[in-house]
């Protein structure tokens, strides 16, 4: 009464068939006007399928709901087999399944639920990565974790947009129908990386909840932690209690039935007397009385001839009458067993469950993903092979290695970079996208990142500044990166070094395990004084021979065992000694071996290179080994025309080459294009330089394509030209 009337639905219905067959106990409402059940003698387990929530004094409970068809599945297997395991039930009951669909997230939370009865469930939004006719990315959610409410959800990612815990998000929408069917589309701009963005908001946002499991319920008026058997054995030794409760009050009703029947035939096989009797009675009661003295009858059945139509009286209805009779006769000897026999009991407890499933059970709306514990990134990103550019103001960004095409030595490239006036691409590394780049600022700090973290760009955008990326302080820069895999490899990082070299000529070595504890906030990698700054950093294993090359052509060759093993946070000494001049400086580092058969290369600032050998074919070292701290020998010839050396790079015929000079233009070429030569030639033109004023900014080294892609007829002609100064140059 206190509650607004509703239809039910037919399920409904189902929860309260036979509630007038006295199957459950009845109490006096609020008011003691009406009885009202103290439980529904339901056929469906709701408990189980829909769940429940609610506070008591003292503690609580938190169901979460369940798939029909499952639950039904999982009854029957119990009550054929009491002592299945709750193992085995879950081959049934999977696990929860919600209506608003999802994800769940792992199985860890969802075993120990159905074991213990309390558990914590992941849940996860469905969502997609769509791609317009523009090319631009959404993700599409259409499915959102249980009791999240969809307007609080999409406030909750504008606060994380507004809070820059997430970047990349041009818009959202809510363009969910009607009919209650959720899509919510997240716009993502051009330079923003989807997955990223996507596992983000899964962290940060109620794309990702969880539902706690807490299966306390009234078990004979008293609270109980229910496990999942707990709950299924319960619900049908309630089945039982109401099918015995049924079958005796089925069986009374058949029986007065029966006894009321059989005083009818009687008075039909009799029909003459009876009628003689009736007529000489003056009243119904005289008629009964003498009835039940003539034929031994009780008052009911007295009562019942007395009342019978004359229609009963024809051949068609007295043979429905002793038909009527013979069928309940069998009725009632079919509930007398069922009250007898807990067999059959069980028969129509599977058969009832049974015939719900068939009539309600559905497909399973969420799903499981078994070993997702906790979200592994790694899993949306295909190992790929990609160029990782940074430019001289500090913008970062990922490109497919594929972007970039083969031509010819000496071609005019393409462009490589979209960057502001002022800026100009500087650094190149390529990495694959599971590795961990390691970054190396020029004063000396390290910090972390996964290549799939880095936003992705066509090669022809600008990227993003990495001091959004990273906590590096406004007057410092990234100098250096190493991409490795192997950081949580600990026999790796205790064999291997990272070799530090600085603008001034300074060299130090510490071991890799001092680096594999990424920190958010970056760690000091090396100190640095005030008039220097780290150029490059290279991984060891202890047994290398380290190359320095300076701006004025000079290139000084040593083993790394000349360097002492040095704290994290150590100066470093002495690794080469600069030219008093002023300008010069150290340009580059290599650490090779010398059964790698790699040449060394060098590059100048106007576009001229060359390849050199380590040692010559009667293994005479052609840079000669000597100590640290010396000058060098030369290793290029600076003339005007070839400018200061820029780069120093260890290349093998397994190589491809990139070179991007400061107005963006870039060039791939193969390393087997370029003929080795002598350490002291000034080499052969590598790029041509359209711009007067233009330089080389970057080399790079990358993998070398399988599929040779050479470039138009002007590119050729340009390379020919390159040709005649290289038989030039042999030649003086």
């Amino acid at each position: 009464m206190r509650y607004t009337e509703a239809r039910l639905l037919r399920i409904a219905e189902d929860m309260l068939i036979d509630i007038e067959k006295d199957t459950v106990d009845m109490v006096k409402n609020f008011d003691e006007t009406l009885f009202e059940p103290t439980v529904l003698p339901t056929r469906i387990p709701n408990l189980l399928i829909n769940g429940s929530s609610g506070i008591a004094v003292g503690m609580a409970t938190n169901m979460a709901t369940h798939n029909l068809s499952e639950v039904c599945d999982a009854i029957v297997a119990y009550v054929k087999n009491p002592e299945i395991t709750i193992e085995e039930l879950m081959h049934y009951i999977k696990a929860p399944d919600f209506p608003t669909g999802g994800i769940i997230q792992g199985y860890a939370g969802v075993k120990e639920a159905f074991e213990t009865g309390r558990g914590r469930v992941v849940i996860r939004s469905k969502a997609n990565i769509e791609t317009d006719e523009n090319g631009h990315e959404k993700i599409i959610v259409n499915e959102i974790p249980y009791g999240v409410n969809k307007l609080d959800l999409i406030r909750s990612i504008v606060a994380l947009i507004d809070d820059k815990k997430v970047e990349g998000i041009a818009n959202i929408n809510d363009e969910s129908d009607r009919n209650d069917a959720i899509r919510i589309v997240i716009d993502v701009k051009r330079d923003a990386n989807s997955n990223v963005i996507l596992n983000k908001l899964f962290k940060y946002s109620q794309l990702q909840a969880s539902f706690s499991i807490n299966n306390i319920a009234l078990v004979n008026g008293r609270p109980r932690l229910l496990n999942l058997k707990d709950l299924i054995q319960h619900f049908v030794e309630h089945r039982h209690d109401v099918i015995l409760r049924r079958t005796a009050w089925e069986l009374k009703k058949a029986e007065e039935r029966a006894h009321i029947l059989e005083g009818l035939i009687i008075a039909v096989d009799n029909i003459d007397e009876v009628v003689r009797l009736i007529r000489a009675s003056r009243t119904p009661s005289d008629a009964q009385k003498a009835l039940e003295e003539r034929f031994n009858l009780d008052t009911l059945q007295s009562k019942a001839i007395v009342d019978m139509r004359l229609s009963q009286l024809t051949g068609l209805r007295i043979d429905e009458l002793k038909k009527e009779y013979a069928d309940l006769m069998a009725l009632i000897e079919h509930l007398k067993a069922v009250l007898e026999d807990i067999e059959l009991r069980k028969e129509i407890i599977c058969n009832e469950t049974l015939e719900i499933k068939e009539k309600y059970g559905d497909v399973r709306r969420t799903e499981i993903q078994y070993a997702a514990d906790e979200f592994n990134p790694e899993d949306f990103y295909a190992d790929d092979e990609m160029v990782i550019t940074v430019s001289h103001l500090g913008y970062i960004k990922r490109t497919p290695l594929s972007e970039f095409r083969t031509q010819s030595r000496g071609g005019v490239g393409a462009k490589g970079g979209q960057t502001r006036d002022t800026d100009f691409i500087e650094y190149l590394y390529t990495a694959s996208m599971h590795n961990t780049i390691m970054f190396f600022t020029q004063k000396g700090r390290c910090y972390w990142m996964k290549v799939y973290d880095l936003p992705e760009g066509a090669k022809n955008t600008k990227g993003r500044a990495i001091q959004n990326l990273l906590n590096i302080a406004p007057d410092d820069k990234v100098n250096a990166l190493i991409n490795t895999k192997e950081l949580a490899d600990e026999s790796f990082v205790k064999s291997h070094y990272l070799v530090f070299c600085t603008k001034q000529g300074v060299i130090k070595k510490t071991s890799l395990e001092a680096y594999s504890r990424p920190r958010q906030n970056g760690v000091n990698a090396i100190t640095i004084r005030e008039d220097d700054q780290v150029i490059q950093v290279c991984i060891t294993d202890g047994d290398c021979e380290v190359l320095m090359a300076n701006k004025n052509g000079r290139a000084i060759r040593f083993h790394e065992s000349k360097v002492r093993e040095m704290g994290r946070t150590a100066t470093g000494v002495r690794g080469m000694t600069l030219d008093e001049d002023g300008q010069d400086e150290v340009v580059g580092m290599i650490c090779v071996k010398p059964s790698d058969n790699h040449t060394v290369l060098v590059v100048s600032e106007k576009g001229y290179g060359k390849r050199t050998l380590l040692n010559d074919e009667d293994g005479e070292a052609v840079y000669r080994i000597t100590n640290r701290g010396g000058k060098g020998v030369r290793t290029l010839n600076i003339t005007d025309k070839t400018g200061k050396l820029v780069a120093l790079k260890n290349v093998s015929d397994e190589n491809d080459l990139m070179i991007i000079n400061k107005s963006g233009i870039t060039i791939r070429l193969k390393v087997t294009d370029m003929r080795v030569m002598g350490r002291a030639t000034q080499g052969v033109r590598l790029i041509n330089l359209e711009k007067r004023n233009d330089e080389i900014a970057s080399v790079c080294v990358v993998p070398a394509e399988d599929d040779e892609n050479i470039e138009g007829i002007e590119n050729s002609e340009v390379s020919v030209e390159g040709e005649n100064e290289q038989i030039q140059n042999e030649n003086n």
